[in-house]
């Protein structure tokens, strides 16, 4: 199959839904599909071999210009050109993405107003590059942010179009107003241009239904798979100073905080052990992972602290494996959780919140524990539970890298969304969500 799949760059930023898409896109590709995996805004970052296509489409620089200045809008092709170079793409960088909320909102509607907004020309500046191509058998949206492509891109191809929902909804609700009603106004008024959802859990499935308005028939289920490749079971036995893990963006939203309260409860119960993160950090958050650090040492542990930066693959993996325990107590409901998946694919057992996708995720595979949200008192008895029962971790931990394997695995994801692509190819209506 012909497959067009789009994917929005997170500048320098390992971001879930970068990884996700192009996991996505080089599994079909092994499969021997005909894949073309197109960033939009940045080149995306991934901690594997990246599939995408070299030239940017909505380049943050021109997309940024023409939003805030008119004359931008006009340019002869010669300096439009210039503005999609890759060149001046990476030269300002990060320096491109704002993230003042209110700039974020005026842009989130500029984008969503399509090919009738500011951003017209960057629409039919790839409707017509599509027109010159072999038409897809089908187009992939990597989220609904992008659903003003869905007709453009449609009547550019004639090929049918599916939208993949994983984790729009942190970005929606955090616009200020009017900026996040128009938004969703503008999203539920593309609906119609859309020929299937995909949601990446059953908790997203049904919570996106109920914001954008979207039919629940609509949207088939797809969990996450990860690519195994390198990831091997890891052997519980007695640890003199047992290592709690996290690996995620610090970030409050992912609860880092609570961990280090859950942390400090333990030590002072008594349990010798570390707490050792790795993620990226934006520079917005540095302030807040400076505040957990003061917490840790004005208790009195910070050398039992340790901060890793943003790892790739092969760094990701041996950190996995150094750890004996993973937590990532997320304050909001998380859609995806790849994190989890990785932790449980080396045998490392995890104790998450009992919320957004993470209790399907759990008890499908058997591989942790859930907890009640926001709770550092309930997160420190789980964490204790495991750090002083090396056979517990081991059960845990291998049900863990048994059910990933079976359940989320890549070439499953890969299969499931080629179901779905062929659904909609044949111009049959979505079937009951995937299990």
């Amino acid at each position: 199959m012909k497959i067009l799949s789009l994917t929005a760059g997170a500048a320098g930023m390992y971001c879930g839904t970068c990884m996700r898409d192009n996991a996505l896109a080089a599994e079909l590709i092994r499969q021997g599909h005909d894949v073309l995996l197109m960033p939009v805004y940045t080149p995306t970052l991934t901690d594997e071999e990246n599939v995408s296509y070299g030239r940017v489409f909505f380049n943050g620089v021109s997309v940024y210009l023409k939003h805030r200045w008119g004359l931008f809008r006009h340019l002869p092709g010669v300096l439009d050109r210039l503005l999609d170079s890759r060149w001046l793409l990476e030269k300002t960088g990060r320096r491109s993405v704002s993230v003042d909320p209110r700039l974020l909102g005026e842009l989130t509607v500029s984008m969503l107003r399509g090919e009738d907004g500011p951003l017209g020309t960057e629409f039919r500046k790839l409707s017509g590059w599509l027109r010159c191509e072999l038409p897809p058998g089908v187009i992939d949206l990597p989220y609904s942010l992008l659903i003003s492509l869905a007709r453009p891109l449609k009547q550019a191809t004639g090929s049918p179009v599916c939208c993949t929902l994983q984790g729009e909804d942190l970005f929606l609700n955090g616009l200020l107003e009017p900026y996040r009603s128009e938004s969703l106004a503008l999203i539920r008024r593309n609906l119609e241009h859309v020929d299937v959802f995909v949601a990446v859990s059953h908790y997203y499935a049904g919570y996106m239904s109920r914001l954008l308005s979207i039919p629940r028939g609509r949207i088939r289920v797809v969990p996450l798979g990860i690519n195994l490749d390198g990831h091997a079971r890891k052997q519980h036995g007695p640890a003199a100073r047992p290592v709690i893990g996290y690996l995620a963006r610090i970030a409050p939203e992912k609860g880092f905080h609570l961990l280090a309260e859950a942390f400090i409860q333990l030590r002072r119960a008594g349990l010798d052990c570390r707490l050792e993160a790795a993620g990226y950090l934006a520079e917005d958050n540095r302030a807040y992972l400076e505040r957990v650090r003061e917490m840790l040492e004005g208790a009195g542990f910070g050398r039992d602290f340790a901060y890793h930066g943003a790892v790739d693959r092969e760094r990701k993996i041996a950190f996995l494996q150094s750890i004996d325990v993973l937590s990532v107590p997320s304050t909001y409901d998380e859609p995806k959780g790849i994190f989890a998946l990785e932790a449980m694919a080396n045998g490392i057992p995890v104790v998450q919140p009992r919320r957004g996708s993470y209790p399907e995720m759990i008890e499908r595979t058997g591989g942790g524990v859930l907890i009640a949200p926001d709770d550092p008192a309930d997160l420190a008895h789980a964490l204790r539970s495991l750090l002083e029962n090396a056979g517990l971790r081991n059960r845990l931990g291998e049900a863990g890298r048994l059910g990933v394997r079976e359940h989320y695995n890549i070439a499953l994801m890969a299969r499931r969304t080629l179901d779905v692509y062929s659904s909609i190819v044949a111009g049959g209506k979505p079937a009951a969500a995937v299990l």
